[in-house]
């Protein structure tokens, strides 16, 4: 069961042999399931040690909430549009050169973008619309394969159209929640139902609500810059704590670096270099907490990838893909950080998910163009 009255917390791996998972993170998942309160630790086919704590991996509790086993970025995930963008007229180089600019403060109504959104003005509206840093992105993506077209038609998405995934953020605001409890408490969990809790739990949802209209803003922003328009698909965080009933008990699920399965198709993200899948979940859920993996995860640490690739591989040849995308990153570390060399194989990860019959394929994606930085 996900939640039940366990002395003992049950810890599982979604992973096979032929997956290479670091020991760190194994560890780390082993040494987080001792936390008190925890009755289910789920790690992902893609889990990677993070700071202290996995990343790629789910965490069920009773009775105590833990702030610090989702960090920062409360409400990062990934959207995925549907534009009016068509196949057959694919203008590459052309939209290379009207990218620009992103990552700058968006001269439109912020209030007003918020308000249709039902989010009210915060501190750190001025970040509203960017994408920031690390692996996030947007980037334009062709349908290469539909392996299910029923359930790809139910979303409204067509193969002769362009989409669009944004994967970003709650920027600034989550990032100062964050900090204000941990320099309080620590790694400290809250008793659910005490007012810190309660007031975490109203600041975490506010975050992840930004999050949402951030990632619609990069949406319009990317696609205006092209002259064109979209409309949403999917829009999944995976940096949350959400309550949950199971077994007549209520718990709550820590996400960490993965997407909900509960909530519909998802987007499980690859590389700029590689695929990415948008898949329907499958079959019984309760076993890997409602959760999967949500990318390829790293295989190497971002201090460790310019020095493994720079004698290798030239800057100019990191701003185009084997598939035959661009990228966009004007920063030279980042591009260096995030290239694909850095992260696993995608297509491990998917078999990880499709052997258990956790996932069904709906389609895969190609990247077209990838705009990190301007």
């Amino acid at each position: 069961m996900i939640c039940s009255e366990c002395k003992e917390p049950t810890i599982r791996l979604i992973a096979s042999d032929k997956n290479w998972i670091e020991g760190e993170a194994v560890r780390q998942l082993h040494k987080t399931a001792e936390l008190p309160g925890i009755c289910l630790a789920v790690g992902m086919p893609d889990i990677h040690p993070g700071k202290g704590n996995p990343v790629g991996a789910a965490f069920v509790t009773r009775g105590i909430l833990y702030p610090h086993l989702i960090g920062n970025d409360i409400g990062c995930g990934m959207g995925l549009w549907v534009t009016d963008l068509k196949r057959k007229k694919i203008k590459r180089d052309r939209w290379v050169k009207k990218l620009s600019g992103l990552d700058g403060p968006w001269d439109g109504d912020q209030d007003a973008w918020l308000e249709q959104a039902s989010v009210s003005p915060s501190g750190s509206d001025e970040a509203l619309g960017t994408i920031g840093g690390g692996n996030h992105f947007a980037e334009l993506q062709i349908v290469e394969k539909v392996s299910d077209q029923a359930a790809f038609e139910k979303l409204g998405v067509s193969k002769d159209h362009l989409l669009l995934l944004v994967h970003s953020g709650s920027r600034g605001i989550g990032d100062a929640l964050f900090r204000s409890h941990a320099a309080a408490y620590g790694a400290k969990g809250l008793p659910e139902d005490s007012e810190l809790a309660l007031e975490y739990v109203a600041g975490h949802e506010y975050a992840v609500r930004w999050a949402e209209c951030n990632r619609s803003l990069i949406a319009h922003r990317f696609l205006s810059a092209l002259g064109a328009s979209g409309e949403p698909v999917i829009d999944v965080s995976h940096n949350t704590i959400t309550p949950e009933m199971a077994s007549h008990l209520r718990c709550w699920i820590h996400r960490k670096g993965v997407v909900p399965s509960d909530k519909g198709p998802v987007i499980i993200a690859g590389t700029r270099g590689s695929m990415s899948y948008l898949v329907a979940p499958h079959g019984e859920q309760e076993r890997n907490a409602f959760s999967l993996a949500h990318g390829a995860g790293r295989k190497w640490k971002r201090s460790d990838t310019k020095k493994r690739l720079s004698s290798r591989y030239p800057r100019a040849s990191l701003t185009h893909t084997d598939l035959g995308g661009r990228v966009i990153c004007k920063e030279t570390n980042l591009l260096y950080e995030e290239a694909p060399q850095a992260y696993k194989n995608i297509d491990k990860v998917m078999r990880d998910l499709l052997d258990p019959g956790l996932i069904r394929v709906i389609s895969s994606l190609r990247p077209l163009i990838t705009y990190k930085t301007g």
